[in-house]
């Protein structure tokens, strides 16, 4: 079992950049495929990056492609989430996710605003 906590989110003006994070606790993250979605209001949840247990493999979204990245510091139990040039589109609850053997774990959320 692995309990994530997500923080950094925040109020953003179009253009800006924010970091999140994911804290883990009671197991090393090395363990898992580690990921962020998203889900603004009304909307389904969507795929952001994922970042696979070494580091060596990700994924991003096509909204997001070349303006998001994710890293992760295995040795902190911790994953991060770099967004530049932020866009009004990018209004969401951020979660994270964590999955290994099949089973699937996520945070609360933060929230990430984008308004000029």
């Amino acid at each position: 079992q692995v309990q994530l906590v997500e923080s950094g989110g925040g109020l953003v003006q179009p253009g800006g950049s924010l970091r999140l994070s994911c804290a883990a606790s009671r197991r090393t993250i090395s363990d898992y495929s580690m990921g962020w979605y998203r889900q603004a209001p009304g909307k389904s949840r969507e795929a952001v990056a994922r970042s696979s247990r070494s580091g060596g493999s990700t994924y991003y979204g096509d909204s997001v492609k070349g303006r998001f990245t994710i890293s992760r510091d295995n040795a902190k139990n911790t994953v991060y989430l770099q967004m530049n040039s932020l866009k009004p589109e990018d209004t969401a609850v951020y979660y994270c996710n964590a999955v290994r053997g099949g089973n699937d774990y996520w945070g609360q959320g933060t929230q990430v605003t984008v308004s000029s």
